[in-house]
């Protein structure tokens, strides 16, 4: 019997053929803006490893929402081409290519995580050569004691950052993404206008929950006037963070979201503070955001990726088996194990496991096996000469 984590999933026209995704994990490798060889590389393995579902990291509307100057965007037309080659290599290898798109809003302008991640001044010049790097977000409200203070964004910036997406989706399709999710998870832009904790207005944008959720409802109104309706829609969420946002309140943000063109909750948790969710947590429990994914579910009738310590191959196939999410997302295991999908199979008894790999490596994985030195059965049957 195929394993519900190697069966495939139509979501609108785009058929994924497995359940595997690489969660979107900022490298800090872009050069004013731009991906190069390394992403290149990155996330081609990916795809020939056998991932289903590989996404770019968080690729920024605005150079002002950049986290660190490393960061890569989507801005402009000339970043295009490159991330054309990304494209056209990843899905060469059978894989689906998905790409997030975010803005760090008062989270923006800091050093690199190895530098210490700490936030840089307005002496910092911005990502695409030099401009004048500027924080905004919903309130003029730190996000920490050491950040600087952002300026509060009127009405006529929200309706052009509403616009910087759109035309950033119309970029992402251009440049061959099959996939494209909102980032509003983890204390960015719409994480900050979701939450009371971050968002003080008094305006149509403040106050209530559904004018906290209108900016991500604006947001997903005009990607989906730019992004092709035979394509998913996913959206990022903290499921629960740290402050007040509750998982009740996902769910109807889900709800809303589902009804103006989303198609899955990619369910994270955090963000909002410096202090981790999982803070007074001794170790966090393999697949410790399972839990969110399987609520908005149930809850809000949608589709749900779960991630967070999902490791092992069985775990990921009981949380599918079971009906908790319809994907599931690696991330740091994936950088470990490149070919976690192919080990995965392996130990699930899925046959012709070496299929799920390019000819090129499968052949030699096949001749591996023979040698016993895996434990692998032989499920090589493609009718390639076996004879040197």
């Amino acid at each position: 019997m195929k394993s519900y984590l190697f069966s495939p999933i139509q979501i609108r026209d785009v058929t994924i053929r497995n359940r595997i995704a690489l969660a979107p994990m900022l490298t800090y490798s872009a050069v004013n803006g731009c991906v190069n060889d390394f992403h290149l590389i990155h996330l081609g393995k990916f795809a020939i490893g056998g991932v289903g579902l590989v996404f770019m990291e968080s690729t920024k509307v605005d150079p002002r929402g950049c986290t660190t100057p490393r960061d890569p965007g989507l801005w402009k037309d000339e970043f295009i081409a490159p991330l054309q080659r990304i494209t056209s290599f990843v899905k060469s290898h059978g894989a689906t290519v998905g790409i997030q798109l975010g803005h760090s809003g008062r989270k923006a302008r800091n050093s690199v995580p190895w530098e210490g991640r700490a936030p840089l001044d307005a002496s910092q010049k911005g990502v695409d050569h030099g401009e004048e790097w500027e924080l905004i977000s919903p309130s003029a409200q730190a996000h920490s004691p050491r950040a600087s203070v952002p300026r509060e964004m009127t009405l006529a910036d929200i309706r052009e950052q509403i616009e910087f997406w759109g035309r950033a989706a119309d970029r992402a399709n251009r440049a061959g993404f099959d996939v494209l999710e909102l980032h509003g998870a983890h204390g960015y832009l719409i994480h900050q206008f979701l939450s009371s904790a971050s968002n003080f207005r008094t305006d149509q944008y403040g106050g209530s929950l559904h004018n906290r959720m209108r900016f991500a409802i604006e947001v997903a109104d005009r990607v989906r006037q730019s992004w092709p309706a035979g394509k998913p829609l996913f959206f990022r969420a903290s499921a629960v963070d740290e402050a007040n946002w509750t998982l009740a309140d996902t769910v109807a943000l889900a709800r809303e979201l589902k009804a103006h063109g989303v198609d899955v909750i990619d369910c994270s948790s955090g963000g909002m503070t410096e202090k981790s969710i999982t803070a007074n947590v001794a170790k966090p429990q393999y697949g410790y955001q399972v839990p969110y994914a399987e609520t908005v579910r149930r809850e809000a009738d949608i589709r749900t990726m779960a991630v967070g310590l999902i490791i092992h191959a069985d775990q990921a196939e009981r949380i599918l088996a079971s009906g908790q999410a319809d994907l599931v997302a690696l991330g740091r295991e994936l950088l470990h194990n490149p070919n976690w999908a192919l080990d995965a199979a392996q130990k699930l008894g899925e046959e012709n496991t070496f299929s799920k790999v390019p000819d090129n490596y499968g052949y030699w994985l096949e001749k591996r096996a023979e040698s016993g030195f895996d434990g692998t059965p032989s499920t090589w049957s493609r009718g390639m000469d076996r004879t040197t």
